[in-house]
């Protein structure tokens, strides 16, 4: 039996990059025309963040929280499973992610989503469009099919990379709802290097830059305090 030091990340890969790809084309093909709620959910969540206020706090909580069990469910359990043996774990991880954004801001009435007006804000809302619109466009840039895009709110990469603009952007970022997110994004980044794909990097490297304004946001002085309970 070989040493467990022998093993490469490629030896744990259970599937091709062909089909990986595929996967993403028969899931929009079946979801389809979700496509356009999601986004419109997006551009929703956006406003709701910058309005601020108790009442667009939990309603942003909600929708994010509802996208969150919708690719838990529609996309890790019911597709990605059928490749890939853990992705019943990666359903759960989703799923918990999501009773988190619930409990914290739609619950609790926490400002979890709200983005401060500042350039921390700004940047983090920044981050958030660009997984959004942008993210997306990456993969048939360097060559996939454009009917394998991965939405916000149907695909996990611009899901999670959303919401770690969001909660960047936040005056008190929630660690414990940041875990998960990131976690994916290193999961995900490990994949498609694995894959050899040629933007491996793109999601990790996104990722690490609103980890590196959470940190700031956290640790930096503040001018105001925060206005609502930590989550």
């Amino acid at each position: 039996m070989s040493e467990w030091w022998t093993y490469r990340l490629s030896d744990f890969l259970l599937f091709s990059p062909r089909t990986y790809y595929r996967l993403f084309e028969l899931y929009n093909e079946a979801v389809f025309p979700a496509q356009f709620g999601a986004l419109a959910l997006g551009a929703a969540i956006f406003v709701l963040s910058r309005q601020g206020g108790a009442r667009a706090d939990r309603l942003a909580a909600s929708l994010l929280a509802g996208l969150w069990l919708f690719v838990a469910l529609a996309f890790h359990a019911a597709r990605y499973a059928t490749i890939n043996w853990a992705a019943s774990w990666f359903a759960a991880a989703f799923a918990a992610e999501a009773a988190l954004i619930a409990w914290a801001g739609a619950v609790r009435g926490a400002p979890v989503l709200r983005a401060g007006d500042d350039w921390g804000g700004r940047l983090g809302l920044t981050i958030f469009v660009l997984a959004l619109c942008a993210l997306p466009l990456v993969g048939p840039l360097v060559g996939r099919r454009w009917s394998q895009i991965e939405f916000f709110g149907l695909a996990p990469d611009p899901t999670a990379l959303a919401t770690l603009g969001l909660l960047a952007a936040s005056e008190k970022p929630r660690w414990l709802l940041l875990a998960i997110p990131l976690l994916w994004c290193v999961v995900s980044g490990a994949t498609l290097w694995t894959m050899e794909a040629p933007d491996a990097l793109v999601l990790p490297l996104a990722a690490a830059l609103a980890f590196l304004l959470a940190v700031v946001r956290t640790f930096a002085p503040r001018t105001a305090a925060s206005d609502g309970p930590a989550a």
